[in-house]
């Protein structure tokens, strides 16, 4: 058997760790956990830094019968939770693994903030790329990520206050530590300023308005919405400018929103499809050029209790710095006139997956199609012509034709998205 002792953010340990210890032959942790633990003069140590040559060096002395003792690892918080328990099973087998967890980094964090967490979504930046963290950041009110150098508060921050994502980060450091634990709240912009240092913990970012979450059913982030391709009536628009559900229902499709994802809404008019995006858990910039349009896709991600960063500006001018270093993950451009090509253009270059076009006039597909194929997409479409039953008097209902519109979609090749951090 292979003990995993979970140890380090403040909870005592188990009551037979002692006994465990003293009774190892072969004891794996990082260096500040051998030099905490009690450990016998006989005991071979192994400091962990990269994984792979610790579990070789497991194998080998299991192998050899361990005749020195049994093998212990220690482990921060709970071993299980983001921890060494998935490599030495995947190593291992489940069947050999004894695991004594501690409390974990995360409960720990939330514990010491008073806050419930329940709700909260956990995200790993630990040897990831840390955009998922960053999108998921956005998406939701209440967060717990965990990182590592390179890919710490001060990323994590610089990326939040370029999106300006209004949150509050809590930077949980060397938690359990009695001399050196900090648990410190700051603006993203304050976090991206500082240099943290190695003992960082956990930071949870959270959106203050919405840290406390009704009483819950299912842990975890809530699920995704129960509906989608919301009727009209439900957003505010102006003389109906807005994308109707049959084609909201086919860009939804296309665009695939998820948690960790970031989509672009070009052209956003009411925002129907960024807040849309958005109630599956993409993070989502919407960009509208007129004042008026800005605040009906505030108003309209408010009213259905989303985020939504919203960016005034004519694409594909405004489209060069948006986002940073962050590109999509898909685009919906549903405006674009005269200037179409260059803006499909320009978001072909940056999006990772997919984008989608919606277009009322047949004369713009072309160049559309052009500039997907252009950009080494995979390119289709669909002439949309719905008709909605329409009441007419003494009870009965005729057919009302909508406006045709051409619904377009470009697909980035497999090789572009191999390796993306989910």
């Amino acid at each position: 058997m292979i003990t995993v002792v979970g140890t380090g953010t403040g909870a005592p340990p188990s009551p037979d760790t002692g006994t465990v210890l003293a009774g190892a032959g072969l004891v794996v942790g990082a260096r500040r956990h051998l030099a905490a633990a009690r450990l016998p003069e006989r005991a071979e140590q192994v400091v962990l830094g990269p994984l792979a040559p610790a579990l070789d060096r497991i194998e080998r002395y299991t192998d050899g019968g361990a005749r020195g003792g049994p093998v212990v690892v220690l482990a921060s918080g709970d071993p299980g939770f983001f921890g060494i328990v998935r490599a030495l099973a995947e190593r291992f087998g489940t069947g050999r693994l004894d695991v004594r967890p501690g409390v974990s980094s995360v409960a720990t964090a939330f514990a010491r903030l008073g806050l419930p967490w329940d709700d909260a979504v956990v995200v790993s930046a630990h040897g990831r790329d840390p955009r998922t963290a960053v999108q998921v950041c956005r998406s939701r009110p209440k967060v717990a990520v965990l990182t590592a150098p390179g890919s710490g508060p001060a990323e994590l921050g610089a990326a939040l206050a370029d999106a300006g994502a209004e949150r509050v980060l809590v930077v949980a450091s060397a938690l359990g530590d009695p001399e050196h634990e900090r648990v410190e709240r700051v603006t993203p912009a304050e976090a991206a300023a500082r240099d943290w240092g190695p003992a960082v913990s956990v930071v949870l970012c959270l959106d203050a308005s919405r840290s406390l979450a009704p009483v819950r059913t299912v842990a975890g982030p809530a699920a995704g919405p129960g509906r989608w391709a919301l009727d009209e009536g439900e957003f505010a628009h102006r003389d109906s400018m807005i994308s109707k559900f049959e084609v909201r229902a086919l860009a939804l499709a296309r665009i695939g929103p998820r948690l960790g994802d970031l989509v672009w809404d070009i052209g956003a008019g009411s925002g129907s499809v960024a807040v849309e995006c958005a109630r599956f858990g993409a993070a989502v910039t919407a960009v509208e050029k007129t004042p008026d349009g800005c605040d009906r896709v505030r108003a309209n991600a408010a009213a259905h209790g989303v985020d939504v960063r919203v960016v005034q500006g004519a694409a594909p001018g405004v489209l060069s710095g948006l986002d940073g270093y962050h590109d999509p993950d898909a685009v919906f451009i549903g405006g674009g006139g005269r200037e179409l090509p260059e803006i499909v253009s320009v978001c072909a270059r940056r999006a990772r997956r997919s984008v989608v076009i919606a277009m009322a006039s047949l004369d713009r597909v072309p160049a559309a199609r052009d500039a997907l194929t252009a950009a080494g997409f995979t390119c289709d479409g669909v002439l949309l012509q719905s008709s909605r039953l329409a009441p007419l008097p003494g009870g009965v209902s005729r057919l009302a034709a909508a406006n045709p519109v051409f619904v377009l979609w470009g697909v980035r090749p497999p090789a572009r998205t191999e390796g993306v951090s989910q």
